[in-house]
């Protein structure tokens, strides 16, 4: 887990660096030949869940791909994404169960931002339920205050708690396969909180994105899809061999970073 002390919120200027998510948006548009030849699924449900104030329209385009690639790719079908609640928690264990009983699949969670702390606690609800979980800039292994948006969170839920998960549980990693995505240069969740240890079951990877970008910036796309892809009970860690893995940045562990985020 990060220092709590060491990690500060990212900078105003990586703040101000959001402002290229729509650019990624254009950017995927124009890499769709290259991720429509992304690692393809085998037709098992995925469940996408959306970051903290937003809706499945902001999945969208990721379940669109994940759909054009074989996966049976929904949204988390709960509304605005305002505060996990135990009663959105046991109505999102219930779908996951009822989906894994319907189709005989285990399901595969991702989740961006807020939505990842959702993927990763219902793994651990249902881990027999659970093939993989993918979480996208989410912020689970250090201070809350190191986001931009804790501020708007406390205001919106009135000061009420991330009931029912116990904030000390967030940075233990499900008992299934389990990837986080980060950006270095995230300007809302300082990337050191993101970052996930390498453990058996449990990998980071590194994007070149902003956060309100990561769900349609090509590289973690195509990080996803292959992580989705892998057959079940065959997962084996992101390896940056052959191309375009060898393109993706090189996973930096937080102890070698400044407070501030930087290298």
């Amino acid at each position: 887990m990060a220092n709590a002390e060491a990690v500060r919120s990212p900078s105003l200027l990586r703040l101000a660096m959001e402002a290229r998510a729509p650019f990624e948006f254009v950017a995927s548009m124009a890499a769709a030949p290259w991720l429509a030849n992304a690692p393809r699924g085998d037709g098992h449900p995925v469940i996408v869940y959306p970051g903290f104030m937003a809706t499945d329209f902001s999945t969208r385009p990721m379940r669109r791909l994940l759909l054009w690639l074989g996966h049976d790719a929904h949204g988390w079908e709960q509304g605005r994404n305002v505060r996990p609640s135990a009663a959105v928690i046991d109505k999102a264990q219930e779908r996951i169960i009822a989906m894994h009983r319907r189709s005989g699949r285990r399901v595969s969670l991702v989740g961006w931002s807020l939505g990842g702390l959702f993927a990763r606690e219902l793994a651990k609800r249902a881990p027999e339920a659970v093939r993989v979980v993918v979480s996208l800039g989410s912020p689970f292994s250090g201070p809350m205050n190191a986001t931009r948006a804790s501020r708007l969170f406390h205001r919106v839920n009135r000061g009420r708690p991330l009931a029912p998960i116990p904030q000390d549980r967030f940075g233990i990693a499900p008992p299934v396969p389990t990837t986080s995505m980060y950006s270095q240069s995230d300007g809302i969740v300082a990337w050191q909180i993101s970052h996930q240890a390498a453990g058996a079951l449990s990998e980071s990877i590194r994007v070149p994105a902003s956060h309100l970008g990561l769900g349609v910036n090509p590289w973690a796309l195509y990080a996803l899809a292959d992580r989705l892809a892998q057959p079940e009970g065959q997962w084996q860690p992101f390896a940056r061999v052959g191309k375009p893995r060898a393109w993706y940045p090189k996973v930096q562990h937080p102890a070698a970073a400044t407070a501030d985020g930087s290298a």
